[in-house]
């Protein structure tokens, strides 16, 4: 045995056996750029860019099917920023619904609003086996306010029958006019009215005229028609504006709910059913005689002569604070030279000039407008429900009036308004003439002969 050790290369190396690599993570993959984002404020005003006019179109539409979205959102509107406001933003709204009529209907022509017959009838058949209780009542046809266009019956009076007593003589007639040669869709209805055996009543709303008078808080509103003249009813419709809107004065039921003012045109009752329409500085004098008084803008009409604010560039005294060409649904009431006959129009696009001249020109020497704005001009005659005289509904005049069958009657009205009983055969012979006022101190004029109105004994 040697004693030698063995070479190196005899030996076997012996090494421990090596540990695993640890896994090398993945090499991050490059990022893409980011894509830039909108900002909340960005997506929020998209948002409204798109809904306003889509939301605007559906509330305008809304207003205009909704009789009380209208007024809820225009009261809830003047609360927050106030009247004018609201009357700028009302005006803007009107001027664009008139500037889309006129680009999509300005080829329109005048129509029809309901059938004119060819030979109108205002008494009972030749052949009716009683003795009439009430007098006939006519009224003059007039021309068409434009000769070259005009829908078929302008100017024709047509007959309004008392519903209860389909076999009298028409208390009432009713005419169409186109005041307005560049809107074929611009009309007014006009009723007129024998006031020798139609009496016109006042109420105060449920809301309307706003009063802090200590009567007028104890009074108890009813807001209808009152019951014991129901069963004689004939007619209703709208009276002046909100309180609010110029604190035009109003007495009835022997409350003065709002102080008489300046500048302002007013309807008075006196007794023995003696109606005047004048300024209130001709009347101030008769106050103490007055049963009831209304008042309204300055009188759009005083003996046939038209007021000068109506030829006044933005003149707002007929709407408010809207402006007088604004062109809106209106309503005026007015009274022949003589007393004898009222006039009532409810209009569809007008500016006041043209509803003033369209009373002027239907017979109406005195004229002062009512209430304005879509939701509130309204006339309804009042019926027996299927023929029973004991359960009375409304109807319009005029088709595009949106009513309810039991408003005036049942349903509390929130604004005052003005109604028609038709007399007892007995009070007809004790009716008087109107009151005769100091004249005005604007000239004085004739009515036009074509609109002179006939009231036959």
């Amino acid at each position: 045995m040697s004693d030698e050790a063995p070479a190196p290369d005899d030996q076997a190396e012996v090494r421990p056996e090596p540990k695993p690599a640890a896994a090398k993570p993945d090499a991050p993959k490059p990022a893409k750029p980011a894509k830039p984002k909108r900002s909340l404020a960005k997506k929020i005003g998209l948002g409204v860019l798109v809904a306003t006019p889509v939301v605007g179109l559906g509330l305008w539409i809304a207003i205009h099917k909704v009789e009380w979205l209208g007024p809820a959102l225009a009261d809830l509107g003047r609360s927050i920023i106030g009247n004018d406001a609201i009357a700028k933003l009302e005006d803007w709204a009107y001027g664009i619904e008139d500037q889309v009529n006129q680009a999509t209907r300005g080829d329109e022509k005048p129509v029809a609003r309901w059938e004119v017959p060819q030979v109108p009838s205002a008494v009972a058949s030749a052949d009716a086996p009683k003795a009439l209780a009430y007098p006939s009542f006519s009224v003059k046809n007039v021309e068409p306010m434009h000769t070259s266009f005009a829908a078929p019956g302008d100017g024709v009076w047509v007959a309004v029958p008392d519903a209860r007593q389909p076999g009298e003589p028409a208390p009432m007639f009713k005419t169409l006019l186109h005041p307005d040669a560049k809107r074929g869709w611009a009309n007014v209805a006009v009723v007129a009215v024998d006031l020798r055996q139609v009496r016109l009543s006042l109420v105060a709303g449920k809301h309307e005229p706003m009063s802090k008078k200590p009567e007028a808080k104890a009074f108890t509103r009813t807001g209808v028609v009152a019951p014991e003249d129901l069963p004689r009813a004939l007619a209703a419709f709208n009276g002046g504006f909100k309180t609010t809107h110029g604190n035009y004065g109003m007495k009835s039921n022997d409350i003065v709910w709002v102080d008489p003012r300046v500048r302002a045109c007013t309807i008075a009752m006196y007794a023995q059913d003696r109606i005047a329409i004048r300024s209130w500085e001709d009347l101030e004098p008769t106050k103490a005689d007055m049963v009831w008084f209304r008042q309204t803008p300055m009188c759009m009409f005083e003996n046939g002569t038209m007021h000068q604010g109506l030829t006044v560039e933005q003149n707002t005294h007929w709407g408010a604070t809207l402006d007088k060409d604004t062109v809106i649904r209106r309503s005026a009431i007015g009274l022949d030279q003589e007393g004898k006959v009222l006039y009532v129009g409810i209009s569809e696009a007008t500016t006041a000039t043209a509803i003033a001249k369209a009373m002027n020109h239907a017979g109406a020497a005195h004229v002062a407008q009512l209430d304005v704005n879509w939701s509130y001009p309204k006339f309804v005659t009042i019926e027996p429900r299927e023929g029973d005289a004991s359960n009375p509904m409304v109807k319009a005049i005029i088709d595009g009036f949106e009513y309810g069958e039991d408003d005036y009657v049942k349903k509390p009205m929130s604004r005052d308004f003005f109604y028609l009983t038709r007399k007892l055969p007995s009070e007809v012979a004790k009716t008087g003439e109107a009151p005769k006022p100091e004249p005005s101190a604007q000239p004085s004029a004739e009515p036009a002969a074509s609109a002179a109105p006939s009231a036959q004994p």
